[in-house]
Formats: structure tokens, C-alpha cells, sequence
């Protein structure tokens, strides 16, 4: 077993692809025993993986921070944009991607009918989740709080179609995830995968000051802790955020602080400086 770990991370298999290879092997030797009364047990599997996480080779996977930058973004859309053999419309998926932070698979099969055109929701149906496979429908509003507008987007979607029945981006998720990579390549944008752009529009709605149980109201996380390992809020961003709250009460603070010690004598700290706030009495005054 440990022999199979090692080739298959000679061959390029990660430390959470491995982890869940092995434990499958392990999930079947124990129902072998338990279930059909096979003679085996899977303390070995048990050993290999210990052995396994000692030499790195199965492990958690490194949390991507990956967000693309204005510039990015940009050259990709006109090499979208300019490439005539391109019939896929990959501006608008994209752009509704960091919008919705929705997934590509689900984008791609969302339909006309879950959209309520009234309160501007989109239902998305069966949405992934680790611990049920079906009915995690999520109705999740369309808004531009990312910078780009997710309404508008569905609004020139229709008008380019001619129609609103079917889905709302009839196209195979793989072809736009083929035609995404590819333009990656063309303009030189590295190391970016579409799934980055959910991560994009997640932080994006954490920048526009949304708190975290309304931002989990449209990624779609149950688990807190899972919507953290999205999140990557870029430093410059809290300058925005200040900015929409208004000035700090702390400011007035501080300029009253230094309004009344305008003046005023230093104060004493009992290492030879005068005590905070003490001043000389003034003639006739009582001490």
C-alpha cells in the first residue's frame, strides 16, 4: 500500500487526491470483513496511511488564494471578445460568475423558469454539498454588488438568445471551462482556475461590507468555517469600506483631546514628566 502511494504521487497525484484513494481501498477491505466475512482486515491500509503522512504524501490540500487581478480580468474579456471562432458567449459567464459566485456546473444548467422576475431571485437547484446530494435548492438574489451586475447579465443573456426558455446559458460547462483555459494561455494570465472566480465574487461581497451569514445567503455555505477558506480580502479594500461608514467617532474624539490640551502643561508621570492633566493653580483659585 505504501508502494502504491508512493507511484501515485510519482505520477502527480496530490495529497488530498491520495487520501481519498486510500481511503476508499480501506472502506472496501472493512466491508469485505464486516459484510461478506472476508478473512482480511484493514489495520494495514491503517499502517500504510500513517506511513503515508509522515513522508507528505497525504495531507490537507493548500487553501488557494488565487484572485485575478482588474488588468486580468480585462484581457481576458477581449480575448473573448476578439476571437471570432469563439461562438460561447465566456464575457458574460464570467462576469456572472464573480457576480453570483456561483459554480460553473451550475451556471450551465440553471434554467429560465427559476427565475423570478418580480424580486429578481434565482433558484439554484441541488446545490453541491458534501453531506446531501440532492434537494439543496437556494434561492439567491441578482444584484451588482460585486461590480458586476448579475440582473443586467440575464437581461442581455435573453435578449441574445431571442428567447427565455431552456436554460439560461445552454452551453457545456466543459466547452467553457476549455475556452477559459485557453485564453488564459493566450494572454498570459497564470495559475488561474475558473473556480476561482466563485472565491473572487465571495470576497468581493465581504469587501462591499456584507457580514458573513448574509454573503452565506448567496455562496450557499452552511458551514462558516468552509465560506472562510474562500475569502481573500484584498488590504487596499478596507480603505472602501471606511469610506462607505462614514467618519470614525474616534476622529472627533481624538480632535477634541488634542483641542484641550492645546496649551496645557505636560503632565507628570512620576519619572519626572508633570501628571496627565495637572496644571498650576491660578491665582485666587481654590486648589
Amino acid at each position: 500500500m505504501i508502494d502504491y502511494g508512493k507511484m501515485r504521487a510519482e505520477q502527480g497525484t496530490g495529497p488530498v487526491t491520495l487520501g481519498i484513494d486510500i481511503g476508499v481501498i480501506k472502506m472496501i477491505i472493512t466491508l469485505a470483513a464486516a459484510v461478506h466475512g472476508l478473512d482480511i482486515s484493514p489495520e494495514p491500509v491503517d499502517l500504510a496511511l500513517v506511513a503515508l503522512k509522515r513522508l507528505g504524501l497525504i495531507g490537507k490540500g493548500t487553501e488557494r488564494d488565487r484572485r485575478p487581478t482588474t488588468d486580468e480580468l480585462n484581457r481576458l474579456f477581449r480575448c473573448f471578445d476578439g476571437n471570432e471562432r469563439l461562438t460561447l458567449p465566456v464575457t458574460r459567464v464570467v462576469k456572472f460568475a464573480v457576480a453570483t459566485a456561483m459554480r460553473l456546473d451550475e451556471i450551465c444548467r440553471v434554467e429560465w423558469a427559476d427565475l423570478d422576475l418580480d424580486r429578481r431571485m434565482l433558484l439554484i437547484r441541488d446545490r453541491k454539498d458534501p453531506r446531501n446530494k440532492t434537494g439543496n435548492d437556494q434561492r439567491i438574489p441578482l444584484f451588482a454588488a460585486t461590480g458586476f451586475d448579475a440582473w443586467t447579465l440575464v437581461k442581455a443573456q435573453a435578449k441574445e438568445m431571442g428567447h427565455a426558455k431552456g436554460r439560461i446559458f445552454p452551453y457545456y460547462s466543459r466547452s467553457v471551462g476549455t475556452a477559459f483555459r485557453r485564453a488564459c494561455k493566450d494572454v498570459g494570465v497564470k495559475d488561474l482556475h475558473f473556480h476561482d472566480l466563485r472565491h473572487e465574487g465571495t470576497s468581493r461581497l465581504f469587501e462591499a461590507g456584507f457580514a458573513i451569514e448574509q454573503v452565506s445567503l448567496v455562496t450557499g455555505h452552511k458551514d462558516w468555517k468552509m465560506l472562510h477558506r474562500y475569502t481573500h480580502i484584498r488590504p487596499e479594500a478596507l480603505h472602501r469600506l471606511a469610506a462607505s461608514r462614514g467618519p470614525s467617532p474616534l476622529g472627533d474624539l481624538a480632535a477634541e483631546s488634542s483641542e484641550s490640551q492645546r496649551g496645557a502643561v505636560p503632565a507628570r508621570d512620576g519619572f519626572g514628566g508633570r501628571e496627565r492633566g495637572f496644571r498650576p493653580p491660578v491665582a485666587g483659585e481654590k486648589p
